[in-house]
């Protein structure tokens, strides 16, 4: 009687070198988008404020996509984060009016966002309901609570918020820049290097042998959903002192641009694969596509026509890499 054999999993140093060469690519992609740009446009787009604003709008997106990382690297998904982002600032600015601390009203956003990141975490790893369907519920329980809160209109943001963390620079540079920039250092090195970084992609790459090689799956997934729920509500009060309002309808696609930028990143959405540095990269991409569309006067339009190609062909990579793999 034979036995017929399951393709293997790909080693760990394979792995490894799959993710090295997919930020290569990536990194080569950003670095043509950029001298394209520069060429064309050398006196508007290459100039130091400019870059400046490139980097002043990706932060935000780039704590929602680092803590996205960790969740699609573990084979799930949180479609909740844009609306977490929202309840989290209305939570911040509802305790600030009342209370006048902007100390307590960034520590009400960090929490709120952990709150709804574990809730998530609990009913995905211990209800054992689909993680689409669970963040997905989420998403609207979280709009919805924002928009009972604030009757659907958007709140301001106290003066001292948005006239000092919003404006602070140093060196130049946002200071919410220098935040978001510092935590996903943080993260990136924590995923590469740290056994919580380890037993991410375990999870992704097979449960079953990760929980049968000592790993407390369940424990570990209520984990990783809480850390991107906290990112969340951190980028809500960030978003709220760049801003100085709530913003309650204009986040509504931040949680597909965060997916977007992490598997342009070359994140694998089947787990398993995937980088801190990737995703940063990925968050660049269509930022500077934007950037440099609208220096050239082409149509918005296109900017998305553009990048959901790049996400297709990602995804088309990814795929064809998976099938290399398995032959």
């Amino acid at each position: 009687m034979s036995v017929v054999e399951s393709p293997p999993e790909a080693s760990a140093p394979e792995k490894t070198r799959l993710r090295d060469r997919q930020v290569i690519w990536i990194a080569a992609v950003l670095a043509a988008l950029l001298v394209l740009f520069s060429i064309l446009r050398p006196t508007s787009f290459a100039t130091s404020f400019n870059l400046l604003n490139l980097v002043s709008d990706a932060a935000i997106l780039l704590l929602l996509a680092t803590g996205m990382t960790y969740v699609i690297i573990t084979a799930g998904i949180d479609l909740s984060v844009g609306g977490v982002l929202v309840f989290s600032a209305v939570a911040a600015t509802k305790l600030m009016d009342a209370t006048g601390s902007l100390l307590l009203g960034a520590a009400t956003a960090v929490l709120t966002g952990l709150a709804w990141g574990l809730l998530n975490g609990f009913l995905i790893a211990k209800g054992r309901i689909p993680a689409l369907i669970v963040t997905l519920g989420t998403l609207g329980m979280s709009l919805g609570g924002a928009l009972l809160l604030t009757g659907g209109v958007d709140l301001r943001a106290p003066g001292d918020l948005n006239l000092g963390l919003g404006l602070a620079r140093w060196l130049g540079v946002p200071v919410i820049a220098w935040i978001c920039a510092a935590i996903t250092a943080v993260l990136g090195v924590t995923l590469a290097r740290t056994r919580f970084g380890r037993h991410t992609y375990a999870i992704g790459s097979n449960a079953k042998a990760a929980r049968r090689g000592g790993v407390a799956v369940n424990r570990h997934l209520i984990k990783v959903y809480g850390l991107a729920g906290l990112l969340a509500g951190l980028a809500g009060y960030l978003s709220l002192a760049k801003y100085g309002i709530t913003g309650v309808s204009a986040h509504s696609t931040d949680n597909l641009q965060a997916i977007a930028a992490v598997v342009i990143g070359g994140t694998s959405l089947f787990g398993g694969v995937g980088t801190v540095v990737g995703t940063v990269i990925g968050v660049f991409i269509p930022v500077v596509l934007q950037n440099g569309f609208q220096i050239l006067g082409v149509r918005p339009f296109w900017q998305q026509v553009v990048v959901g190609a790049v996400l297709v062909a990602a995804v088309y990579v990814d795929q064809w890499q998976r099938g290399r793999r398995d032959q």
